[in-house]
């Protein structure tokens, strides 16, 4: 069966949405450049995968030169900030970790997604006693401003043998896989700095989510606040030699509302079955709960994004078509139940009381990510260009879900701008958006 989770017309659309941008307040600045009272001589950025600039499955040449980091980097250059050096991946390796990326339409518009790595940096992998593979990247050796780690949650700052265990992390220390002990919150404080920007969290109840509830659990919250209020300590001394910084940090995102989510509904299932051969008669989805038989599926019930690509809804099976009958489930992995839902949901919400409490009791900028996307993911118009959570058509999210396009970088680095402007008497010039995409067409 094929999906119809895409608009035939989603390449035009895209098209003409930037092709009407104008200028606007989100694009034009008016205002003389000023530093207030914030030194952003040397500025780090500390985080996981969206801060390094990870999109569409993966981190490549293209993701890093768009990170939100680099381009506040960029706009503080006007009221003092110093250079900025990305740990970008090296020429002939432009495809780094490997990505996705578009190759063109089906009949019925939905997208021919394929796997771009050709020139990757991979240099390996090597197995971790008790742990696993991991894939080891080529080594990068020079400056570093921008800290970002993909899969980094909390708990990992300050585990010394993390350096061996994550091939991004690895990548960034003079030592080889199985001979790290830099634990990452020595690591980013070794050299002194001025300002930072830290937005970590994300991935302490990300894996949970995306996994549907199975594998991964989330950080608990007493580690959680610990944790945070210890990274937020150590970084207002200004690393080693340092007379102290002052920064920003980030709330968490609603996961459960980004496009992973809200791309493959039960609507949409329905909708594609019923126009399958022998489909129109087929009233419920199944799916299989966390404990429990296997039960209807409501719209309560979110699926995430892999299901709509798998190829399995209505597969064949003795025990019943996939999805289709009781006794062979959608299983648990790919749905977030309504119980599941309600565990994310007030994770987040602790989570972000907590940043919310330290930002406050160190007197730092706070960016709310979380009310940021929520208000771009509903649907906005940005200097003409239509930006919402849709999945390819509305810019915000790359071909993962997940992680953001160049466009909603942008957006991101201004919810930055605008927090730190606020918070130090600064005037920092926002990014103009218009002059980044959002999903890449072929």
């Amino acid at each position: 069966m094929k999906s119809q989770y895409f608009y035939k017309s989603v390449l035009a659309l895209a098209i003409l949405g930037l092709a009407s941008c104008k200028p606007s307040a989100e694009s034009v600045n008016t205002v003389v450049p000023n530093k207030g009272n914030a030194d952003f001589s040397r500025y780090i950025a500390v985080g996981n995968s969206l801060t390094s600039g990870y999109a569409d499955g993966g981190l490549y040449l293209d993701g890093q030169k768009n990170s939100f980091p680099l381009m506040i980097a960029e706009q503080m250059k006007t009221v003092g900030g110093g250079s900025f050096s990305t740990p970008f991946f090296q020429d002939g390796q432009a495809d780094g970790s490997g990505y996705k990326y578009i190759t063109g339409f089906n009949a019925d518009g939905t997208p021919k997604i394929a796997d771009q790595n050709t020139h990757t940096a991979v240099r390996g992998q090597v197995t971790i006693p008790g742990f696993g593979p991991v894939t080891l990247f080529t080594k990068y050796t020079g400056d570093l401003n921008n800290y970002g780690v993909p899969g980094i949650k909390l708990a990992h700052i300050t585990y010394a043998p993390y350096g061996n265990l994550n091939g991004f992390y690895e990548r960034l220390l003079p030592g080889n896989a199985g001979t790290n002990n830099t634990k990452y919150l020595d690591f980013v404080t070794a050299k002194p700095f001025t300002f930072f920007s830290m937005w970590l969290g994300n991935n302490d109840i990300l894996g949970y989510a995306t996994g549907g509830g199975v594998g991964d659990v989330p950080t608990p919250k007493g580690d959680f606040a610990a944790l945070y209020n210890l990274a937020v300590s150590t970084l207002k001394k200004g690393g080693t030699g340092g007379a102290g910084a002052k920064g920003v940090v980030a709330t968490i995102p609603d996961v459960t509302a980004t496009a992973y989510f809200r791309t493959v509904t039960l609507a949409s299932i329905l909708a594609t079955v019923h126009a399958s051969p022998g489909g129109a008669a087929v009233e419920n989805i199944y799916i299989q709960p966390v404990s429990g038989p296997a039960r209807p599926a409501t719209a309560a019930d979110l699926f995430i994004l892999p299901l709509g690509s798998a190829g399995l809804i209505g597969k064949a099976d003795p025990k019943g078509p996939y999805g289709l009958s009781p006794y062979n489930p959608i299983e648990n992995q790919y749905v977030l139940d309504k119980d599941e839902v309600a565990i994310v949901n007030d994770y987040v919400a602790s989570y972000n009381a907590t940043i919310r409490s330290v930002a406050a009791a160190n007197d730092l900028a706070i960016m709310d990510a979380n009310a940021m996307l929520k208000e771009y993911g509903s649907g906005k118009v940005v200097n003409g260009a239509v930006v919402s959570g849709a999945y390819i058509t509305g810019n915000l999210f790359s071909l993962d879900g997940v992680h953001l396009t160049p466009m909603g970088y942008a957006i991101t680095a201004n919810g930055f701008i605008n927090a730190i402007n606020a918070k130090y008497g600064s005037s920092i010039p926002i990014v103009d958006v218009t002059k980044y995409r959002g999903v890449k067409f072929p």
